[in-house]
């Protein structure tokens, strides 16, 4: 997965994670801070693999 696509994931995340808060969904809270974190670990891997690739490994 690529960075933007991780960073999609943040972003729908959050979104979720305000959703729940105004409707008071504890669970819908919940689902949205974790693709957050989800996206994130996804985007730290495609950083380092980028590196990878720029040093020539």
């Amino acid at each position: 997965m690529g960075k933007g696509k991780a960073k999609a994931k943040q972003v729908k995340g959050k979104l979720k994670e305000t959703a729940g808060g105004a409707l008071g969904d504890e669970r819908m809270q919940a689902e949205g801070r974790g693709e957050q974190m989800t996206g994130k670990a996804q985007e730290t891997a495609a950083k380092a693999a980028e590196r990878l690739k720029k040093s020539g490994q």
